[in-house]
């Protein structure tokens, strides 16, 4: 019988299980391709995590229930509450807390780009009012839950602008152009922090009925954190091109990926701040150095390097 049921197996979902089972806790990660870290004790299973019947079967006697869960960027709408629902249910039956990989889609854009858990819900995409519909349910649901912010992650296996933009034009050896401004603050939390962070309040009463946020380096530009990067790698710096905004929202016209990605570039064309003083002072903890996601990726990148030649 497994203490804790993982649905999802990327980057935040691998990280929390490891973390769990290197504590001496049985997972078992819930998957649709029954995949995941191999380590004796996490169990992996196949299955449908909008299936709240199967769900709720596969969490019997669990304590908790993470949502670590990364369906289809571009069906949200269609994916996230069928699942979100299933989640909900079986933490019910089981008594267990649901924990939830939260982002800072709820917030919409801010004054001066800075969120704390006191930010006004403001979300005025449709992704960030899934997301808020979604941790409401949570807190009418009657179950124990919470939910962990995290803002653009770095780290092994991690997705998003440094990835998809920085990455491959390093790898190319040319120019990137990137969706946004590479020289305004954002902030970048590590997987691995994200991670810790999900496991650390699940298991504190103080913690439940309430969004926190995963404590995060101090914001740094997009070009200092490619710098940063190409220094530890030891590569000449990269040159970075901001694309006009106009460039996928016309993309997206066509593209639906393009117009996912357009409808949240306000978090990359101004400052995006998180502040994770609150959670930091009540629970004692600190973010990583930006380094460690640094080297993280790196490692990464070139363990897949290796894999493909």
């Amino acid at each position: 019988m497994p203490t804790h049921v993982v649905v999802g197996s990327g980057p935040i979902g691998s990280s929390v299980a490891r973390g769990l089972a290197e504590r001496g806790e049985r997972v078992r990660m819930v998957t649709r391709s029954g995949k995941g870290p191999s380590h004796p004790l996490i169990e992996l299973v196949a299955a449908d995590a909008s299936d709240a019947r199967r769900l709720t079967e596969l969490t019997q006697g669990a304590e908790t229930l993470y949502n670590c869960a990364n369906p289809k960027y571009t069906e949200w709408e269609k994916l996230w509450f069928p699942m979100n629902d299933a989640m909900i249910a079986a933490a019910k039956a089981a008594g267990a807390v649901y924990v939830i990989t939260g982002n800072l889609y709820v917030y919409g854009p801010q004054p001066g780009g800075h969120m704390t858990e006191n930010s006004p819900l403001a979300a005025v995409g449709r992704k960030g009012k899934v997301r808020i519909q979604m941790w409401r349910d949570a807190l009418a649901s009657g179950v124990r839950t919470v939910e962990v912010r995290g803002s653009d992650y770095i780290g092994a296996g991690a997705v998003g602008v440094f990835s998809y933009s920085i990455l491959p034009a390093l790898n190319a050896g040319r120019a990137a152009y990137a969706t946004a401004d590479p020289d305004l603050p954002h902030s970048f939390t590590y997987t691995g922090d994200m991670a810790s962070t999900m496991i650390t309040l699940a298991h504190d009463e103080r913690a439940w009925g309430k969004a926190w946020h995963t404590p995060t380096a101090p914001a740094i530009s997009i070009r200092e954190l490619a710098d940063r990067y190409c220094d530890f790698v030891g590569r000449p710096h990269l040159t970075i091109r901001k694309l006009p905004r106009a460039v996928m929202r016309t993309a997206g016209l066509f593209q639906p990926m393009a117009r996912e990605l357009a409808e949240m570039d306000y978090q990359f064309y101004r400052p995006f701040h998180l502040d994770s003083s609150l959670t930091e002072r009540t629970f004692g903890l600190q973010a990583s150095p930006i380094e460690v996601g640094i080297r993280e990726t790196a490692e990464d990148a070139q363990a897949i390097a290796a894999r493909t030649m």
